[in-house]
């Protein structure tokens, strides 16, 4: 399956995964919405999809804000027809710290990375179900499978994603409307840049984006990617408390800052 003359909303679209994933998806045939905070990013990338031959349409939004997310997605899809496939991509990091415990970025963390989610999907899912077809996506990551020291509220905010997903794919199972989640591993993104340690495996947006959609196009429920990290990932659920300490210990002596647009 194609995405030739559909209709496609990324969240998160002015960088990293999702602005390459609007790329992608143009490059297909695909009538891409692009939302994020960043107006003036989004305008320079809905021109440049333009300039290539695709169609692109800018509406700018804070994704941990209910209201305007709906109804960004909403102006969109006026604009661009009924919503085919949502991909809500938008996320941010930060480490969760002792001293002092950062409760304002742990709460930004949840309010983007799950709750960002809900809303995107809310935005959606009524005029899906009314047409019986749409294909519901986010961006989580498997980072979501494990509770890292110094990264437990961002684990946990996609953990959230990924079972609030894993529910709704089974409830609208009957209903025409696929659901993927999209765990990948290490994506050069300026959410990554702040990391001073090497990031095994890691990729580059443009290649993430290539195996996202094609995950995509195969209406896969669950992506992890790359397997090298999947496994690794796998294996570290299985450690004891002392040893996952032990390797993160450098990691939460010399934390990285959160990462842009925190």
């Amino acid at each position: 399956m194609g995405f030739a003359g559909q209709t496609a909303v990324i969240t998160g679209a002015s960088s990293g995964i999702g602005r390459a994933l609007a790329k992608v998806l143009a490059a297909q045939g695909a009538r891409v919405g692009l939302v994020a905070r960043r107006r003036e990013a989004l305008e320079q990338l809905a021109a440049e999809i333009a300039q290539a031959g695709g169609t692109a349409a800018a509406a700018p939004a804070d994704v941990g804000d209910r209201a305007t997310t709906v109804a960004a997605i909403h102006d969109l899809a006026a604009r661009l027809g009924p919503v085919d496939l949502l991909i809500a991509n938008a996320g941010v990091g930060a480490p969760t710290l002792l001293e002092p415990f950062n409760v304002p970025e742990i709460e930004t963390m949840f309010r983007v990375n799950t709750l960002g989610v809900v809303y995107a999907i809310e935005a959606v899912l009524p005029e899906m179900l009314r047409r019986g077809q749409g294909h519901l996506a986010a961006v989580s990551s498997l980072g979501s499978y494990k509770g890292l020291p110094g990264e437990s509220a961002y684990c946990a905010s996609k953990a959230a994603v990924n079972i609030f997903l894993e529910g709704l794919r089974i409830q609208v199972r009957d209903k025409g409307i696929a659901v993927t989640t999209i765990c990948p591993g290490f994506v050069r993104t300026p959410m990554t840049s702040v990391n001073e340690f090497s990031m095994p495996f890691v990729l580059e947006a443009d290649e993430a984006a290539r195996r996202i959609v094609r995950a995509l196009a195969r209406r896969v429920k669950v992506f992890n990617f790359p397997w090298q990290t999947a496994l690794m990932m796998r294996l570290t659920r299985w450690l004891p408390d002392w040893m996952l300490a032990r390797v993160m210990a450098g990691y939460n002596e010399n934390p990285p800052p959160p990462a842009p647009g925190m």
